[in-house]
């Protein structure tokens, strides 16, 4: 995993096993590889992990899966993925995954355009967005493709900063400048995720709203949300760890979406940050944070 909000699937996959009457430290032991944003390190770790030879790989975020699956040959995988596995080549199809993997996905990608569209309601005059995304991760790719149609159609501009590493991410929010943009959108990157918090800070200090696709990033700073729970996906993910150790394939195993969305408002930090939220859209979020 990359850090940052993903450790709420962690913390999912815990309870679901929990619930699935296994115990951590008797039936399984979970060793934690946070990569800190770097895909390279992730590489490492799966093929390090696959050499130890481990019962199961688990792999936090579509970007991250990715780069487990070209590191490993034989082990097998049980991913949560933001972006559409297929359109990704994670897996063959939704319904027969094909020969290792398998997993859940949660609604991340495909959802950019109504992210987009919630902005514009709570922002009026919206005009500019910014995102940050690694030019090299598929996911974001992919996020960014769907973010560029959906601006187009809604008559924004999506501000494009490309950033291949944390240091240069780190950089590009030192070096923005207050005006260049409306708002911030997160695209499906876990690099990002794993620095949101040097995002979110940014967009304080600048008084910019910014939308998430992680519950978690509202509940640290940001402005609001909209997406599938992560706890719930990882939760949701532990019947597959339970089926492959106990020696089912996970060809066997259909990839199931998480479909239930949140919409989630940091309203501290729109007062924070000088945006008054009308009303109408306050009283359609599922939860408001005060």
């Amino acid at each position: 995993m990359q850090g940052g909000p993903w450790y709420a699937v962690v913390e999912g996959l815990r309870d679901g096993l929990n619930e699935l009457g296994l115990v951590e430290g008797k039936n399984f032991v979970l060793e934690i590889r946070d990569t800190e944003g770097d895909l390279k390190a992730v590489e490492r770790a799966a093929k390090e992990l696959e050499q130890a030879k481990v019962n199961l790989i688990y792999t936090a975020a579509t970007s991250v899966s990715l780069s487990a699956q070209k590191a490993t040959e034989k082990t097998p995988i049980v991913f949560v993925a933001g972006t559409n596995p297929v359109t990704v080549k994670l897996v063959n199809s939704i319904r027969a995954p094909g020969d290792r993997l398998t997993g859940v996905h949660v609604r991340a990608t495909d959802l950019i355009g109504k992210r987009l569209e919630l902005l514009r309601e709570i922002i009026p005059d919206l005009r500019r967005v910014v995102t940050f995304y690694n030019p090299s991760n598929r996911s974001a790719i992919e996020g960014a493709k769907e973010a560029r149609e959906a601006a187009r159609l809604l008559g924004l501009e999506l501000i494009e900063r490309k950033v291949a590493s944390v240091e240069e991410l780190q950089n590009a929010l030192r070096t923005y400048r207050t005006g260049e943009a409306d708002a911030f959108i997160a695209v499906s990157d876990a690099m990002i995720d794993s620095q949101i918090q040097s995002v979110i800070d940014m967009a304080r200090a600048n008084r910019l709203p910014t939308m998430h696709y992680e519950l978690i990033a509202v509940e640290q700073g940001g402005l609001v949300s909209y997406s599938s729970d992560f706890k719930d996906a990882g939760r949701q993910s532990a019947k597959y760890v339970q089926q492959i150790l106990a020696g089912t394939s996970p060809a066997q195993l259909p990839v199931e979406g998480i479909d239930t969305v949140k919409f989630v408002i940091n309203l501290k930090t729109a007062r924070q940050i000088g945006l008054n939220i009308p009303e109408r859209i306050l009283l359609r979020a599922d939860k408001v944070i005060e």
